[in-house]
């Protein structure tokens, strides 16, 4: 059972309506409402390809511009965490070296995802027409589903733990919940978009 009074406690630290804080929630709900958007709208005009000239040079654009905003989103994540108060129980060497250990692994499976799906797997390739000839299997899909999104979710955690922060661990379930919604749109999206391939590819 959760400890309500403990959980009370912990979140007494933060400060929900402090700018930083409400800037991190924003720039972290923004990024996957901003690539779905922008993808869904390239798959049903493929407006950006005739823009840069081919769909290759508008994933690329694409993969840049939430590359950029994901170091924003860090970036923010950071300035949140320091601009509120640490938990001293934990600003411990066991708590550094655990959430050390759990950004590590994070790390692993968002580079091990990025070698697997390449730049514009990663960076909604399928939306521009970028297809993949079979799904991938290997490492890290092998062990868990939507690697990246969870490895990323891995480092925030690591990172709050680190810095003895439950602002970070409260941002840090801010960012899963914005995963969790857009494995949702995205993961029957991009299986009818392979669906379709197969289905021409058998019609032929």
């Amino acid at each position: 059972q959760v400890d309500v009074a403990a959980m009370a406690r912990l979140f007494g630290y933060v400060d929900v309506t402090d700018t930083g804080f409400i800037v991190a929630v924003l720039s972290i709900a923004f990024n996957p409402l901003f690539w779905n958007v922008v993808a869904r709208w390239e798959h049903k005009t493929r407006a950006l390809s005739q823009v840069f000239g081919s769909p290759h040079a508008a994933c690329y654009c694409l993969g840049a511009v939430i590359l950029v905003l994901n170091c924003v989103r860090s970036h923010c994540f950071t300035e949140a965490m320091k601009s509120q108060p640490k938990v001293e129980g934990w600003d411990s060497h066991w708590t550094y070296y655990s959430g050390l250990a759990i950004s590590a692994v994070g790390t692993l499976f968002v580079i091990s995802s990025f070698l697997a799906l390449g730049f514009t797997g990663t960076f909604l390739g399928d939306y521009f027409g970028i297809l993949m000839e079979e799904k991938v299997t290997s490492f890290p899909f092998s062990v868990l589903d939507n690697p990246m999104y969870w490895g990323s979710t891995a480092i925030y955690l690591g990172w709050s733990l680190m810095h003895a922060s439950p602002a970070g661990l409260l941002l840090t379930a801010v960012v899963a919940i914005s995963y969790t919604i857009a494995v949702l749109y995205e993961g029957p999206f991009t299986e009818e978009i392979y669906r379709r391939k197969q289905k021409g590819v058998k019609s032929k």
